[in-house]
């Protein structure tokens, strides 16, 4: 199964707060957080919501 490496790179502060909850389900907190996923339809259906806070890269 192929990994991702999510790093968020963009304040959660005034986001909405279905963003930031998932944000937080992803592992990322602050900003310079970094996590691996499993690449699935789930992860990526939650990487697409926050696109424009997150960088995404093969792990």
């Amino acid at each position: 199964m192929a990994k991702v490496q999510v790093k968020l790179v963009r304040s959660l502060i005034g986001s909405k707060k279905d963003q930031i909850a998932t944000a937080h389900a992803l592992g990322l907190h602050k900003i310079g957080d970094v996590s691996v996923q499993p690449e699935n339809p789930q992860t990526t259906g939650k990487i697409k919501k926050i696109s424009h806070l997150i960088e995404v890269s093969e792990a």
